[in-house]
């Protein structure tokens, strides 16, 4: 059985890619917060969902990096 050897430049693309998906969702939880004169507590309370709301966008992120990744070798392929 071979090794998958994942490279370091990779890793942390996905990682800065996770973090920016997470971001975006503390965002959102902020300004639900703010638009519906929610609780400050609400921000730790609600953490759980905004993981759960990151790790979808994420998956939705390379979900669509794969969708361009196929279409740009289909069309890379017939210059060829």
């Amino acid at each position: 059985m071979k090794d998958i050897i994942i490279s370091s430049k990779r890793q942390k693309r996905e990682i800065t890619s996770f973090l920016v998906c997470f971001i975006i969702a503390f965002a959102l939880n902020v300004y639900a917060i703010i638009k519906y004169e929610g609780k400050w507590s609400e921000l730790f309370w609600s953490l759980g969902f905004v993981v759960a709301t990151a790790v979808a966008l994420y998956l939705l992120w390379v979900v669509a990096r794969l969708i361009f990744a196929g279409i740009k070798s289909l069309f890379h392929r017939n210059k060829k």
